[in-house]
């Protein structure tokens, strides 16, 4: 049986020792490292040989990569890293990492081209300068072959055993059977639907409602998929902690059956985020200060065996248990262990964002990869804050008086510019098509000047020199890419730590399509599922999906008889008629409440609207149980607004609509029997927002633009907040739609099919007609 292996993953799985060495020293991105290779590349003499493909072999293990050129003149072979600062400051287990890749590479050229002696060299290349530093050794052919032997026999029991473990895996998910006797309704369209999208290659959004198993309905289908399209991980992709959980149960369930018949079923594994995995938080990620980074890399082949032999999924806290009984970091094993894991659940930055793992191992080791994406109506919001940044002038300030004296010689010249730029802004909003005037160099020569910095300081540099090191290349990182997807904007802010006044620039993206199109065509199939997902071409356009994305709209489990949607057309919710409407509304709710008793949620635009209706409520119906959301609330106050919802319990909880308490939460039964939702949705007119609409309308058209960045998102909150009351085929509940605009055939068209919309009795001489004002 024959094992392949790329050079890299062979020298990172058998030449990495010693400690775990993340300091904060910065490094080129992939773009800067291209344009590295080339710089060098063009530096050489006529003949040089550049990308040079490269294949050996040992006892069945195929070795596989592209050396990065060779002087065949100088009988030389270089291996180029590019790197910010000198190099001398790389560590020593990541040089030793760099010269196991260059020695490979030397011993497969002396193989393919019969030479007795190579000079190999490492070239780093500071893409700050331009400087080049070159270490050589000069090689035996017959040295760098028992080196490669070495290397080759480390990794080759863990590729068979890789191996047995991937034919088992197959094995598995071909015999899995669905965990229930029979799929729920609506459940077998969506699982049909999903296996088609992963089997076309094809990405595929898929609506369907609550309480038909939307979890082990995409699941269930990509893993018997993954055989048959050789699926090298499934990544299940979450915008909340609790639906990670709910993976977790459901690829439990799933995959019981066969480690229960003793069977190697998929690994799963679950990507926890860093701050809530570290086990020393006040200490640095290296050897030096963490005694879980110590040693890191010694110790890791053992905790890996361990790890992937252990039964059950790798949730976190299996992973950390692991990890301490080896004396290993919690959040770095996991990392390592999303190379031998079939399975993985995680949030959406793992794949989505600037800088994402998953995305970067898929590329670099050329996986085939699916994607799962739950509640995917969030990625939207979720990426356009993951391509955004923000640079704080009260943040440059006080870098700036800790700062060395070079360093702080190119803060103070920024500081400088910073204020002349925006000394004439007296608006309070501003928006940029480019950094204001004379900012951008400044900005990125105070960006290599951290740099430098960076690669040279202390092991602990101060919070305020590192926050705005992240900050500013964070900032610069996404400048490259600007566009007409993004803008740049500028707020002054109140008086602050160290300022009286102070501006802060924002660079904000506004559509997210350009920079999740490559993440997208990076996968194997990918499923977008969530209960509202209406129109989909809306979601299609703004989050890069192809033109070819299929669309599934499954039908609702549900009855309209379960559920009495009413619209209250006589009241206005616009923000001008909201003082007069409170009174309205109060009414509504108590007759409401009085026709039926039992616990209900009354949802709002805003903290102010929902506090001012609450008042009126209190003050013309004490007698009725209220309790609201509050602006700052924290998870356990969360919960305990929860915990009021008990079985046939009464009461109005007051909500902000769009917030934590309006999806994601589960109240079956009496637990809630209805809602009111007084608000069309719509996100507040402000200048962030008329510069999203035009973003909108400079991209997809003036058709579309209100639509894209005002109706469809507001609907799509209403629906999902309407969403609470009907959770299981025997709910039965009642649904308020407070605001005349609900009368209009166009809103109508946005709510689910399953409902039927009849007026509230208390609709009489509607203050607008069917073609009145959305604003």
């Amino acid at each position: 049986m024959k094992h392949i292996v790329a050079v890299r993953a062979l020298c990172e799985f058998g030449a990495r020792t010693g400690d775990l060495g993340l300091r904060f020293t910065p490094g080129a991105t992939a773009q800067e490292g291209i344009e590295g290779h080339a710089l060098v590349r063009a530096r050489r003499a006529p003949g040089y040989e550049s990308e040079i493909p490269l294949a050996g072999e040992f006892q069945g293990l195929q070795v596989r990569g592209r050396a990065d050129g060779y002087d065949p003149v100088a009988n030389r072979l270089e291996e180029i890293k590019t790197c910010r600062g000198r190099a001398e400051t790389i560590p020593e287990n990541q040089r030793a990492l760099h010269w196991a890749q260059a020695m490979t590479y030397a011993h497969l050229l002396c193989r393919d081209r019969a030479l007795e002696r190579v000079q190999v060299v490492l070239v780093y290349f500071d893409v700050d300068d331009g400087r080049e530093s070159m270490l050589a050794r000069d090689c035996a052919a017959q040295d760098l072959e028992r080196g490669f032997q070495a290397l080759c026999g480390r990794y080759l029991a863990w590729a068979e055993q890789e191996e047995r473990h991937r034919q088992a895996r197959d094995q598995a998910c071909q015999a899995l059977a669905f965990p229930h006797a029979d799929f729920r309704a609506g459940q077998r369209t969506l699982a049909e639907s999903v296996y088609k999208a992963a089997c076309g290659q094809r990405r595929l959004i898929a609506q369907a409602p609550t309480g038909i198993g939307k979890t082990v309905g995409t699941l269930f289908p990509m893993l018997k998929a993954a055989p048959r399209e050789r699926l090298d991980k499934i990544l299940f992709l979450t915008a909340k902690t609790s639906g990670r959980q709910v993976a977790l149960d459901a690829l439990a369930r799933l995959l019981g059956g066969a480690a229960a018949a003793g069977g190697d079923g998929p690994r799963v594994l679950e990507l926890t985020a860093r701050d809530k995995t570290c086990e020393h938080p006040e200490l640095l990620c290296h050897g030096e200060s963490c005694p879980l980074a110590r040693g890191f890399y010694d110790k890791l082949p053992e905790a890996r065996r361990d790890a992937v032999q252990a039964a059950g999924s790798l949730d976190q806290s299996r992973l950390r248990d692991i990890a301490l009984r080896h004396e290993l970091c919690p959040y770095w094993l996991g990392q390592e262990l999303a190379k031998w894991c079939d399975v993985i659940v995680g949030d959406y930055n793992y794949y989505f964002d600037t800088s994402a793992l998953l995305y970067a191992l898929g590329r670099e080791r050329q996986w085939r990869v699916a994607l799962l994406v739950d509640e995917a109506h969030n990625l939207l919001e979720r990426a356009r804050g993951m391509y955004s940044a923000e640079l704080r002038e009260e943040d440059i300030a006080a870098a700036r008086a800790v700062a060395p004296p070079a360093l702080k010689k190119r803060l103070d010249a920024l500081l400088r510019g910073w204020r002349k730029a925006f000394r004439d802004q007296d608006q309070p909003y501003r928006a940029y098509t480019e950094p204001p005037a004379g900012l951008a160099p400044l900005l990125q020569r105070a960006g290599v000047a951290m740099a430098e910095h960076f690669t040279q300081a202390a092991p602990a540099p101060h919070p305020d020199l590192q926050s705005l090191h992240f900050a500013l290349q964070h900032f610069l990182k996404l400048s490259e890419s600007f566009g007409p997807h993004s803008i740049y904007d500028s707020t002054p802010a109140p008086a602050g730590r160290r300022l009286a006044t102070r501006h802060d620039l924002c660079l904000r993206n506004m559509i997210p399509a350009p920079h999740l199109r490559e993440r997208f065509a990076g996968s194997h199939g990918c499923v977008l599922f969530s209960a509202t997902l209406t129109p989909w071409n809306f979601y299609r356009d703004t989050l890069g999906l192809p033109e070819d994305t299929a669309y599934v709209d499954v039908a609702a489990p549900f009855q309209a008889a379960q559920l009495e949607v009413r619209v209250a057309g006589h009241i206005s919710t616009r923000y001008a008629d909201r003082e007069r409407s409170a009174e309205p509304i109060a009414r509504l709710m108590a007759r409401q409440y009085r026709r039926r008793p039992g616990n209900y949620l009354s949802y709002f635009s805003s903290f102010d609207y929902l506090e001012r209706c609450a008042r009126a409520f209190m003050l013309g119906h004490p007698d009725i149980p209220v309790w609201t959301q509050s602006r700052h609330m924290s998870e356990a106050e969360r919960n305990g607004f929860l915990a009021r919802f008990t079985p046939d319990g009464r009461g109005v909880g007051f909500a902000v609509l769009g917030g934590a308490l309006s999806e994601g939460i589960d109240l079956p039964g009496t637990r809630l029997i209805g809602a009111f939702v007084s608000t069309l949705g719509l996100p507040q007119v402000n200048p962030v927002n008329e510069q999203r609409m035009r973003c909108m309308e400079q991209v997809f058209g003036k058709r579309r633009a209100y639509d894209y960045a005002y109706l469809y998102p507001g609907l799509q909150k209403v629906v999902q907040a309407a969403g609470r009351v009907i959770r299981t085929p025997t709910d039965r509940g009642v649904l308020y739609l407070i605001d005349d605009r609900y009368r209009q055939a166009r809103i109508r068209a946005l709510l689910p099919g399953w409902w039927r919309v009849d007026y509230d009795v208390a609709t009489q001489n509607p203050t607008h007609d069917e073609g009145g004002s959305m604003q």
